[in-house]
């Protein structure tokens, strides 16, 4: 069994995101408690034709481990030729393979989400990626239930991912066609603990230590991983461990400490090679990621106008002090959410 699942742990894992769990955010989300770490999703062409760009996403300091690089494609030859080169370059703790994005120009490749409706294609790719690796690191694999509905079919790629030699599965509780609609089944990711004997690992809709402690109890996963819900709070890692020690909902970090990992999030994130170094470009960026942090904040309407326009580290850190001084324009009724 792979570590992070030996004796009794249930390690949460910071889900892959694209444009999200770079390696900074992974850095922040790693402090702050998660357990196991997974870059965002590369292409295994890109990597093949050693695009520079491409090879950034491989990327991850030694403090995230154990942390693995997720790749995606249709080819199971160069998917493995691939994953050899990633692993020369940084030898992560495990290649993950993306059954489960559901992006249109993904999918439109015959990569993540489409491969669900092919299961002997899904195969061939999950075993050239195993054998091309052999024992060097483990191999493991993230989908999604099913591709709509009518075909919610993940007890049975479970069973063909094993047969191919995956060491761990996450499963997203949604189908391609829910996109991010809808409730995530956990019905059916816990049907899977029982059709396979590797470890399940559920996702989608955790957001609080007690969902975590909920799906612990009422599922026989393995762990759990959490996305959307760290844009917002990355504290949800501590105050999951928390919860599942203690069995009490830690108050939420204060708006200090908040505006505090603001600021530093995106000052690391100018200092990192990822955008050039190059405040501004990074600065516009970073919005989006600002607009998440910021959701439910007192005064979010005239807050997010401002961070619309931010660009430089200045202007956030002039706007975090207004804010925290409590700025009529940011707490006065009229203008709040």
């Amino acid at each position: 069994m792979l570590p992070w699942f030996s004796d009794g742990k249930f390690p949460l894992f910071l889900a892959p995101m694209a444009g999200v769990t770079d390696v900074v955010f992974r850095t922040i989300c790693k402090e702050l408690g998660a357990d196991v770490m997974v870059t965002e999703f590369v292409s295994a062409e890109g990597i093949v034709r050693r695009d520079d760009r491409t090879r950034k996403y491989t990327e991850f300091h030694e403090g995230q481990r154990p942390v693995g690089v997720q790749i995606f494609g249709a080819d199971g030859e160069r998917m493995g030729e691939a994953a050899k080169k990633i692993i020369d370059w940084k030898q992560p703790d495990f290649i993950d393979i993306n059954f489960g994005c559901p992006v249109n120009k993904v999918v439109s490749k015959n990569g993540g989400s489409s491969l669900l409706k092919d299961c002997p294609l899904l195969a061939s790719v999950a075993s050239g990626v195993q054998k091309a690796v052999g024992d060097q690191v483990p191999v493991t694999a993230k989908i999604r239930i099913g591709w709509d509905e009518k075909s919610v079919n993940a007890p049975e790629v479970c069973r063909t991912l094993e047969d191919c030699g995956m060491q761990a599965i996450s499963i997203h509780g949604r189908t391609r066609s829910q996109g991010y609609r809808g409730d995530a089944n956990w019905e059916v990711i816990d049907s899977c603990t029982s059709a396979v004997s590797v470890p399940i690992v559920g996702n989608g809709d955790i957001t609080t230590g007690a969902d975590v402690k909920r799906r612990r109890e009422q599922t026989r996963v393995n762990g759990v991983m959490i996305g959307r819900a760290a844009m917002q709070n990355p504290w949800v890692f501590r105050e999951a461990k928390h919860y599942l020690e203690t069995g009490q909902q830690p108050e939420t970090a204060p708006m200090e400490e908040r505006w505090e990992l603001i600021v530093r999030h995106c000052r690391l994130a100018v200092e990192s090679t990822r955008y050039g170094g190059v405040e501004r470009q990074t600065m516009m960026a970073m919005r989006s990621r600002l607009m998440a942090y910021c959701k439910g904040f007192p005064g979010a309407k005239p807050l997010r106008q401002k961070l619309c326009t931010v660009s430089s580290l200045m202007e956030l850190e002039d706007l975090a002090a207004a804010y925290l001084s409590g700025s009529e324009i940011f707490m006065s009724e009229e203008l709040s959410d």
